[in-house]
């Protein structure tokens, strides 16, 4: 399901984004190798899953219009999921980036992923984009 979700996301960036490639019609932008840096990344997305939604909806920590999780608060335990998170979404990004010729459209990759991340009612944080 991750992977798909990729595959739509990284595919809506690339055309809503103003980065109409061809090959997006034809291609699927996803991970195509998981490499244990990118498996690292998933299980660790994964274990944070409920922690990182639980301090969303505290207001601990927001979604930002980069495609990266903002600590909102001076808590330790908020900045420290948060960073987390961040370090894995990185690796994630990276990858599809380079597994599909996008190295240049990184920019979009992220601001994609943080438009998908901040449609969930309840856990917005910067709405300017």
């Amino acid at each position: 399901m991750l992977r798909q979700l990729l595959y739509v996301t990284v595919l809506t960036c690339l055309i809503t984004d103003g980065f109409i490639y061809q090959a997006a019609a034809q291609a699927k932008y996803s991970i195509k190798s998981m490499t244990p840096e990118v498996e690292a990344a998933l299980d660790g997305r994964r274990n944070r899953f409920d922690q990182l939604n639980e301090l969303k909806t505290k207001g601990l920590v927001g979604e930002n219009n980069q495609g990266y999780v903002e600590a909102l608060s001076e808590d330790k335990e908020a900045k420290a999921l948060a960073k987390a998170e961040n370090d894995d979404r990185k690796v994630i990004y990276a990858t599809i980036a380079d597994q599909n010729g996008l190295t240049e459209a990184i920019d979009a990759i992220e601001k994609v992923f943080a438009q998908v991340q901040r449609d969930k009612p309840g856990y917005q944080h910067n709405k300017n984009d």
